[in-house]
């Protein structure tokens, strides 16, 4: 029986010839990530272990993105942990402020991991690098801590899913409306534990920057990773910038998963998905009376060149809504530059725009936006769960970078199509 691309990639770095659902196994990590809230964890229990070293320099990455610049003292102790740790232990891979970028938007941007990587993060949202064809999924702090060590962790082979997109998308319509779609259709715990593969004419005519996205929310469905096969634009995409050698895996033609589903997204509409779960997802049309107060576009999910040219698209030669705040954040500070270059930040400012240094910042009601009783939100980003962006009682709405964009311009959910 054949094996899919997740079992493929976990069989390879297990040392095995092939392995099944459900099985329990050893594999050798290729790159064990933290940031600045998770690595402090990890450091701390690192120490009380008595380990004197980490298993290799070269394939840790620390990244201070979630409170960096530091917003206060505490977050400022916990990014001197991360420095601290990198020097002592001459980690390859240590962003400080101004070269460090949104974890999830750095990594590949910097060639760190590769197709046929196994990758593991203290975030949930390291299942983003699926999207490049390799194994990554989150972990918790002390789990991480013992890959520093050993260079290696546990998995139980997960269940795979696979989701096939056929048709021609229409304008506005891209990676996070497929994936919130899809989010909408499985729910919340609909691949709970299970790789969630992702295939069809449409994937396959996706930018890297969609695929990424899409492998990025994987986790608010539930399932252990996301990824999508390898193909030309992945090869093009890792080539002049992958720090070691990729390998390429792709399912059999007779692997098995525990469910198929097909959707044709010829007639899919922008979506947005409502508070308080990612799977409370709308056509941006049934979303039209709604105000709102703050527009956010970036995050790991959707902080790239690609979104930020797709924003600006949209607001060219407008101007932010009176009472709406509209921040942009580029993901890293190639991004930052490259949108320098391109003219889109003089946009965005000539528009009413706050432009951010590279942060996850308010996507997980860190700072840079945090919203006050009340209010509501359209984000780009990932989560839109209670508090997550501010009090307990603002909204966040989650949509691509088109319609928020839009948002910003008309003061309420709006689709695109209604502002150019």
């Amino acid at each position: 029986m054949g094996m899919t691309i997740t079992e493929k990639i976990l069989a390879a770095h297990a040392g095995k010839e092939n392995v099944s659902p459900g099985e329990l196994i050893t594999a050798k990590v290729d790159i064990a990530l933290a940031n600045d809230i998770t690595a402090p964890i990890a450091i701390k229990k690192f120490r009380e272990s008595g380990a004197a070293k980490v298993f290799n320099k070269d394939f840790i990455a620390l990244v201070p993105d979630h409170f960096a610049p530091n917003k206060d003292i505490e977050s400022a102790e916990q990014c001197k942990m991360l420095r601290d740790f990198a020097r002592e232990h001459e980690l390859t891979h240590y962003f400080e402020v101004g070269q460090m970028g949104v974890e999830h938007a750095l990594l590949p941007e910097q060639g760190i991991v590769v197709p046929g990587d196994v990758v593991i993060g203290a975030d949930s949202h390291t299942c983003t690098y699926g999207g490049l064809a390799a194994f990554s999924t989150g972990m918790g702090s002390t789990d991480l801590a013992a890959a520093f060590i050993t260079g290696e962790t546990w998995f139980k082979v997960p269940e795979s899913m696979k989701f096939v997109y056929s048709g021609k998308l229409r304008p506005w319509v891209g990676g996070k409306d497929l994936i919130l779609y899809t989010i909408g259709d499985t729910g919340v715990d609909g691949a709970l534990y299970r790789a969630m593969e992702f295939t069809g004419e449409i994937i396959e005519s996706l930018s890297m920057s969609h695929r990424l996205t899409m492998a990025n929310m994987a986790i608010e469905a539930g399932a252990k990773n996301g990824i999508i096969a390898p193909d030309e634009i992945t090869e093009r995409y890792v080539m002049g910038r992958a720090k070691r050698k990729p390998v390429y895996y792709r399912s059999d033609p007779d692997a098995l998963y525990r469910e198929v589903r097909e959707y044709d997204c010829s007639s899919l509409e922008p979506q947005v998905a409502f508070p308080h779960l990612p799977e409370n997802v709308h056509d941006v049309r049934e979303a039209s009376n709604i105000t709102i107060d703050q527009v956010v576009i970036g995050s790991c999910t959707n902080g790239r060149l690609s979104d930020l040219r797709e924003a600006a698209m949209v607001i060219r030669g407008k101007k932010v809504a009176p009472y709406v705040r509209l921040i942009v954040i580029p993901a890293t500070q190639k991004i930052y530059q490259d949108a320098l270059k391109q003219g889109l930040i003089e946009i965005f400012i000539e528009a009413g725009a706050a432009v951010s240094t590279p942060t996850c910042g308010p996507c997980l009601g860190g700072h840079m936006g945090i919203l006050a009783k009340g209010e509501r939100a359209v984000a780009t980003t990932n989560r839109n769960f209670v508090g997550r962006m501010g009090h307990p009682e603002s909204e966040v709405y989650l949509s691509n970078p088109a319609v928020a964009a839009a948002s910003a311009v008309t003061g309420r959910i709006t689709h695109p199509e209604e502002v150019v």
